[in-house]
């Protein structure tokens, strides 16, 4: 299992979430809201992958603060059908994933790209899962990656917000099998925005 892939309970809570918000919602208490909710999700859910002795006490997650700089749109460039790869695991494990197709994007005046991917075996595709790794990893963020999951849209253009980027599950649990971000999707700038390590500190 991963963050991304077995968390059904919190992509169901963070849909409910999000259906909630209003355009009059100013947009850092949206993301606050849905912080709460996944802290509220891992010291109380039964599919949480903190250790259920140390829910109760499992401390609200780490996050930089809002950044509306790292809110970008970017542009979906359609993937031809059928591409399949084989992403490794945090486990040396294999998944079976569908390019869907490439975002492209400028963040800090650098063109990037990132692709996205769904489970070979998802045919809903209601959402694109992006894992990336940054200039962050392993000093500010978690060191195997992390995620961004985005809703389908009709207009090829996406919402990709980087406050919402969240570490894998098995950063809390090393039991969970966790896709490991492709070469392709290796970022050449640090990401400070979403979900950091403890110890990190907040930089400009």
């Amino acid at each position: 299992m991963s963050r991304r892939a077995g968390i059904t309970g919190l992509a169901a809570l963070l849909m409910t979430v999000a259906s909630c918000t209003t355009a009059e919602i100013p947009y850092e208490q949206q993301i606050a809201a849905r912080r709460a909710e996944i802290d509220r999700f891992m010291r109380e859910s039964s599919e949480s992958p903190i250790v259920e002795s140390q829910r109760a006490t499992f401390p609200p997650l780490p996050y930089y603060p809002v950044n509306h700089e790292y809110r970008i749109p970017a542009a979906l460039a359609i993937a031809p059908p059928g591409e399949v790869m084989e992403m490794p695991t945090s486990t040396g494990q294999r998944r079976r994933m569908r390019r869907i197709g490439t975002l492209e994007f400028t963040l800090k005046d650098t063109p990037l790209k990132l692709t996205a991917f769904a489970e070979e075996s998802d045919t809903a595709l209601m959402r694109l899962f992006v894992p990336f790794f940054d200039r962050t990893n392993g000093t500010e963020t978690y060191p195997g990656g992390r995620y961004l999951d985005l809703e389908r849209t009709a207009t090829g253009i996406y919402d990709l917000d980087f406050n919402r980027a969240y570490s894998p599950y098995c950063h809390f649990n090393p039991k969970y099998d966790c896709p490991v971000p492709p070469r392709e999707n290796r970022l050449t700038i640090p990401v400070r925005a979403g979900e950091k390590l403890e110890a990190a500190k907040s930089v400009p």
